[in-house]
């Protein structure tokens, strides 16, 4: 039974969705251009499904028609033992820049860059620096908004464009149309660094040099947006109290998700453990005030709800670069009084939830202004220190060299959990002392 083709853009649609065997199918019956143009904006995870499906003789083609960043990232995201098997399909040529690329990290702007840019010389005219760059776009350029400007051993100098071009007389030199104020990165900046550059610059492709100015590369805003993607997709998957999936949830074994995510969980329950310590350290008081145990859930949950919104709000604030680790004492005044107000307001109504429920259904005994006050203060103080512990935890990690978005938010809750405990029985120690205690 042959496979009805779909039109491209419904196959972008449903590709995620329907079994391996079958988009293979569906991608085999796509026009070549299409097929083409559908392989190049695939994932690089679905672009090395297809070509590993393919036999050995068609992979050869759908690899060299990479451009030599993606051929890269096809290559690192092959098993250890398919890398060389997949270099060798690539023309020498390519083969080498790939090379280049692959000593750099993935998550820096030397592993994201392409080697292939339009380059002029400054001493060209614009009517041959046009001739030059029709040239250069037939042959290996990915991108030819950005023209930039190289001395003979590869210093950048300047940027023009080619409406610059296009409106400036053919013999003006391209020195006297070339701006000197470029905005270019080093090759080892940060991916995170490096996709805030963009959004400041509103520009479409950044330059990247080495130490001595020398064009390696350019980074381009779809490179960008991937990586945007890919680090706010590991960032929630973190703040979930998951590792990183790094392929799609569909495609994942329920072995290897049961792997990616057993981790958090076992270190998540043994830390719960210590609550049942706490527990047992306060047992006298609840054993003579069992009234005090009803309210555990209420004032614990209370403080780990605060914590993890203290974490997840810190830990974006971090990546969008509003909030650098020399800013954690601000951070920590701003907690302190945040925390304290959204205390307060939990803590009268947890107050409020004892005294009206008394007047209708009277459970609490004579001393239950004294049991909304240990509710009240509690709330205050878990609060309070959830949301301080939540707000700081990220600078910590950060300072430790750690991602802050492992400061994921059930390790937070966690956290708050065992020490809230402490809290709550300790003020209604010194509350219920002579009372109910």
């Amino acid at each position: 039974m042959t496979t009805k083709p779909l039109p491209y853009a419904a196959l972008h649609q449903i590709w995620t969705e329907i079994p391996a065997a079958e988009r293979m199918q569906r991608f085999r019956s796509l026009p070549l251009a299409e097929a083409q143009a559908f392989f190049r904006e695939l994932s690089t995870w679905h672009q090395y499904e297809i070509v590993s499906s393919l036999p050995e003789g068609e992979q050869t083609v759908w690899v060299r028609l990479l451009d030599p960043d993606d051929a890269a990232d096809l290559v690192q995201e092959a098993p250890e033992e398919d890398k060389q098997r997949l270099l060798n399909l690539l023309d020498d040529n390519t083969r080498s820049e790939v090379q280049g690329l692959l000593k750099y990290a993935e998550d820096v702007a030397g592993g994201l860059m392409s080697p292939r840019f339009a380059r002029l010389r400054p001493d060209l005219t614009v009517s041959e620096a046009l001739i030059y760059l029709r040239r250069q776009a037939l042959e290996t350029t990915e991108t030819v908004y950005a023209l930039y400007v190289l001395d003979s051993e590869q210093h950048l100098l300047g940027v023009t464009s080619l409406r610059r071009l296009f409106t400036a007389p053919p013999q003006e030199l391209i020195t006297n149309v070339m701006r000197t104020n470029v905005v270019a990165v080093t090759e080892d900046v940060d991916q995170e660094q490096l996709s805030r550059l963009f959004a400041e610059s509103d520009l479409i492709a950044i330059p990247v040099v080495d130490t001595e100015n020398r064009m390696k590369g350019i980074v381009t805003i779809d490179d960008i947006v991937d990586v945007v993607e890919e680090e706010a997709t590991e960032d929630i998957q973190k703040l979930g109290g998951s590792a990183v999936l790094g392929a799609p949830y569909l495609e994942l074994s329920m072995g290897t998700m049961i792997k990616k995510r057993a981790g958090w969980l076992v270190i998540l329950f043994l830390s719960e453990l210590l609550t049942t310590n706490a527990m047992g350290y306060f047992q006298d008081e609840i054993a003579r005030a069992a009234v005090l145990a009803l309210f555990v859930p209420l004032v614990i949950s209370s403080g780990g709800n605060a914590g993890s919104q203290a974490s997840t709000i810190v830990i974006r604030a971090m990546a969008l670069g509003e909030v650098q680790l020399r800013d954690w004492w601000r951070v920590f005044q701003r907690e302190i009084v945040i925390g304290a107000g959204l205390g307060a307001i939990l803590g009268v109504l947890g107050l409020a939830r004892i005294i009206l429920w008394q007047q209708f259904l009277p459970s609490y005994g004579q001393f239950y202004w004294l049991l909304g006050t240990t509710i009240g203060v509690s709330l205050v103080g878990i609060v309070l220190w959830g949301t301080l512990a939540g707000s700081l935890l990220p600078f910590v990690l950060r300072r430790l060299g750690l991602d802050p978005a492992s400061a994921s938010t059930p390790f937070v809750a966690t956290v708050v959990d065992v020490t809230g405990l402490v809290i709550y029985f300790t003020v209604a120690k010194l509350v219920l002392r002579g009372t109910l205690l």
